[in-house]
């Protein structure tokens, strides 16, 4: 018997026959903030400006221009978007520069050459000015918003949550989840801010009023 045997025999033997321990019940707060709908868009859109993303604000019915008026300032002139975004989303953006996410000629060594993606989201957090994508419709493969130097997210109102508790019950742990917080960003040990390393160096966020 080694000294670790012996040990654990004593504490088997300590607690023999004690009785089994009350399950402890907690109550945890799922949010510290109001759940005001209006007051939650603007925690997002401050706490992601915080982290250098663009933020905009748009209803839903002026979505298509806005982000036609947005692609041409940014002089994009290939951009991707992810399969299953509403259609209506780029009726007003040159058919001759959109590119479909699933084309199978889609590999990370062409999307480098992509000017901009346009996606979806799974939803999105306030508190830590969050968004979260899963692979789901409207959002692509993980490589298309890790690759190209200008992401485009649009988030619905209804998307957004309070705090990191209210949506990890919203979402399907083994989907391939992509947490987005502000532009790729990382620092050497000076503390000199590089962005663009791993991801967009451009996030711009465009939240809307509802589904659209």
């Amino acid at each position: 018997m080694n000294t670790r045997d012996t040990i654990l025999a004593r504490i088997r033997a300590a607690v023999a026959g004690a009785p089994e321990p009350a399950p402890l019940t907690r109550a945890y707060a799922f949010s510290h903030t109001s759940d005001d709908p209006g007051w939650i868009v603007d925690l997002l859109a401050e706490n992601l400006t915080e982290y250098r993303a663009i933020v905009h604000r748009c209803p839903t019915t002026d979505l298509p221009q806005f982000l036609a008026d947005l692609l041409e300032r940014r002089g994009a002139r290939t951009v991707v978007a992810a399969t299953g975004l509403p259609g209506a989303w780029l009726s007003r953006v040159p058919p001759t520069i959109v590119g479909d996410s699933d084309a199978p000629a889609r590999t990370p060594a062409l999307l480098e050459r992509v000017d901009t993606v346009i996606t979806g989201c799974a939803l999105a957090i306030a508190e830590t000015g969050t968004i979260v994508l899963d692979g789901g419709p409207g959002q692509g493969h993980r490589t298309l918003t890790l690759v190209p130097d200008h992401h485009i997210c649009v988030i619905g109102a209804h998307q957004i949550v309070v705090s990191l508790p209210q949506a990890l019950p919203l979402l399907t742990p083994t989907r391939p989840l992509t947490w987005i917080s502000g532009p790729s960003a990382t620092s050497d040990i000076e503390l000199d801010r590089v962005e663009g390393v791993h991801g967009p160096r451009t996030l711009e966020v465009v939240i809307t009023d509802q589904a659209a």
